[in-house]
């Protein structure tokens, strides 16, 4: 039926005028009109609800989980397209692969330096390893986050040793036989997460970290050190075993650092990320990297060693970092990595970057006394102190803090502005007046004078008096003044602040305002440690003090672990109100994997041999397997004393750097960095000692004193 149309006019009523509009009467739709809609209806239905029945399921929880996982691991190459479908046939490779490969090859070129991809004389055959061969070792490409073992075996990143046949020969009796691939330190289960060594991985694992490797020598190097799993083995099958234990705790730190968080400073474990909120703030500076590569090269694993090396040459940089860095912290952890791998490997790129560090902090010394600044915009040099810090002033362990490695740093380039420096801050410290003979936390860069009267040996205070033993150590004995300062403050802080308990612990103690707070950081249990090393390295009247004093500290740090329910130390912890070696206060009762009481262990153990050092260790190891160890790392945790304690899920960089290698070396013979010719600075990187370690490597030519 034809619509019928009624005609209105402007009033409302018929219309008696010849204009009309035929669309203001219309009824309905013409019957083509309704099949149109009815069409476009139709169509749209079918392609929005049709698709759910038809198209892939790719939205599935676990679809995205992997895919995320395979981002999060590509990183960069992502963007990169994937191949072609294989074409290959009876056996022939597909020529996309040969096309691929050389463009790669290609890429890698131009972006590497051409010593990058030669190829290692080793002298062997096809196991011997090197090039551009899968299963040779060293580093990937580029890596990046959670980058597959696959990838990391692409090009070997390996630059041969001087052409020395008696070097050779020896480097070759040190390394043992390769292994086929896939005998890693860990196993990757379900969801991404690292598992421990399954049985017979980490033995092969052992023979597998060292094969081939040749270590970078720079143009100032020399022969480098060659670590691998055999070297310094004690006698003992039993520290064998425990040493291997802790080698494998190593490897599950590392690899699931490199896997969550590669390039951050530090890893969140539980979470599964980098940790953004640690000293260095959310600036990827690799800080793990850095302060973990002389650990893993000491337990000779080359392979990662070398992916960290590759990192630090292509990724590391402060040029990007507008913010304040504490200038304690920067020198510890990457100044001082850098130059103990420089020292292990005469590798020319870790003295650059050492001293490219150094540089970015000399600013914060631009003060009327010399003493430094705490923290430094390393991008504008603009320096200050903390707010807090007794009316912004200096902390004593932090600009007490850097002569060992601006020394060495002078001798080794020439240099003589890095020692001038500490030089300056020496000189400072001895000519002022000191309160009782002891030292106060604080001192006012501009006015040269103490702040607040507060003293101690453990925060605040701690690094400055091992600073002033070891550089006497480093300079081979030569640095007289760093010794007398040395002995005369071991001897107010014995008089003044060495306490004994009812129960005959001896402890050392905080003084504020010449009252004591009977109460011990956990940071001064490495003063067992530095008393017996003053006691052994100049025999004079205070040796015998030195070493009772030493090892009743050593003490008294492990009756505050053991005390606890986890068998781990509080941060701090007090000697009053019958109370002994305990945390009372919520704030001291947290363990961040700390490192000191383990370094006193060490000491104490080459010093005097005694099996309860190592009995100790072992103990700790134990705790910290059973408490802070989890599927992803380890963590800290917030209540030592809890039966099922909270962690804090951080797991801090200074537990490669010095809780593992303490331990590690703990369990090792006296011969793999002896106490004469190495002095380790606060954060366990090795140093050597001048003129008794050929690792020093002065510079030909020095403007140094």
């Amino acid at each position: 039926m034809l619509p019928t149309y009624q005609r209105v006019g402007a009033s409302g009523g018929p219309s008696t005028s010849g204009s009309v509009n035929p669309l203001l009467g219309r009824r309905s739709f013409r019957s083509r009109e309704k099949c149109l809609i009815l069409l476009v209806l139709s169509t749209f239905g079918f392609v929005c609800f049709g698709g759910f029945f038809f198209l892939p399921d790719n939205f599935g929880a676990d679809r995205v989980l992997k895919a995320y996982k395979q981002f999060q691991r590509a990183g960069p190459e992502i963007f990169i397209p994937p191949p072609p479908p294989a074409h290959g046939r009876n056996g022939e490779e597909d020529f996309h692969k040969l096309d691929d490969r050389e463009k790669l090859q290609e890429k890698i070129r131009r972006e590497l330096p051409d010593e990058f991809l030669e190829k290692p004389d080793t002298g062997g055959g096809e196991g011997g390893g090197g090039g551009i061969a899968a299963g040779a070792g060293g580093g990937g490409v580029e890596l990046e986050a959670g980058e597959d073992d696959e990838h990391s075996r692409n090009v070997a990143a390996i630059v041969p040793a001087p052409d020395d046949q008696e070097t050779n020969n020896q480097e070759q009796q040190l390394l043992p036989n390769q292994v086929p691939e896939g005998a890693g330190p860990g196993m990757e289960g379900p969801a991404g997460v690292v598992q421990p060594p399954q049985n017979g991985q980490e033995e092969g694992e052992q023979e597998r970290e060292s094969a081939g490797h040749r270590p970078r020598v720079g143009a100032l190097g020399g022969a480098p050190m060659m670590f691998n799993s055999s070297t310094g083995e004690d006698r003992d099958p039993s520290a064998r075993d425990k040493r291997n234990k802790v080698k494998e705790m190593m490897m599950h730190a590392w690899s699931n650092y490199k896997l969550y968080a590669w390039g951050k400073n530090e890893l969140r474990p539980l979470s599964k990320r980098g940790h953004s909120n640690s000293i260095f703030g959310s600036f990827d500076l690799g800080a793990t990297i850095v302060d973990g590569l002389d650990t893993l090269y000491l337990m000779g694993l080359h392979k990662e060693f070398d992916e960290g090396r590759d990192w630090v040459e292509r990724k590391f940089t402060l040029d990007n970092v507008d913010a304040d860095l504490s200038v304690f912290e920067t020198n510890i952890r990457f100044v001082g990595g850098f130059l103990t791998c420089y020292a292990f490997t005469g590798d020319q790129l870790f003295l650059e970057k050492a001293k490219y560090v150094a540089d970015k902090l000399l600013p914060a010394f631009q003060t009327p006394t010399g003493i430094p600044y705490a923290l430094v915009n390393v991008r504008n040099g603009v320096s200050k102190n903390y707010g807090w810090a007794s009316g912004g002033s200096s902390i004593l362990s932090e600009f007490g803090t850097l002569h060992l490695e601006f020394s060495y740093l002078s001798d080794i380039t020439g240099d003589a502005v890095y020692r001038d420096r500490v030089q300056t801050i020496r000189a400072v410290l001895k000519d002022i007046d000191k309160p009782k003979g002891l030292y106060p936390n604080y001192l006012n860069p501009k006015t040269g004078k103490w702040g607040q009267q507060h003293m101690s040996l453990g925060a605040l205070g701690d690094s400055f008096y091992e600073y002033l033993l070891k550089a006497w150590i480093q300079s081979g004995h030569e640095d007289e003044e760093a010794r007398e300062m040395y002995d005369e403050a071991m001897q107010a802080i014995i008089q003044h602040m060495i306490r004994r308990s009812t129960n005959g612990l001896v402890y050392v103690s905080d003084m504020k305002f010449d009252r004591l707070e009977h109460k011990m950081d956990h940071l001064a249990c490495f003063a067992g440690g530095l008393f017996g090393l003053g006691s052994t390295t100049l025999p004079n009247q205070y040796s015998q003090q030195y070493m009772q004093i030493g090892e009743g500290l050593t003490n008294t740090c492990h009756e505050s672990y053991i005390r606890t329910y986890t068998r781990l130390g509080p941060e701090s912890f007090r000697f009053n109100d019958g109370v002994e070696a305990k945390a009372l206060k919520a704030q001291e009762k947290y363990y961040i994997l700390r490192p000191e009481t383990f370094e006193s262990y060490f000491i104490m153990w080459r010093l005097t041999h005694d099996q309860k050092y190592r009995d100790w260790g072992w103990d700790a190891v134990q705790a910290l397997e059973k408490h802070c160890r989890t599927p992803t790392g380890y963590s800290g945790l917030k209540n030592v004393y809890h039966t099922e304690p909270v962690k804090d899920d951080v797991q801090q960089s200074f537990f490669l750097a010095e809780t593992l290698k303490y331990l590690y070396l703990l369990f090792s013979d006296d011969s793999l960095l002896p106490l004469d010719e190495w002095v380790f600075n606060t954060e366990a990187h090795p140093l050597p000692v001048k003129d008794r370690n050929p690792m020093y490597r002065p510079a030909a030519v020095s403007s140094s004193p």
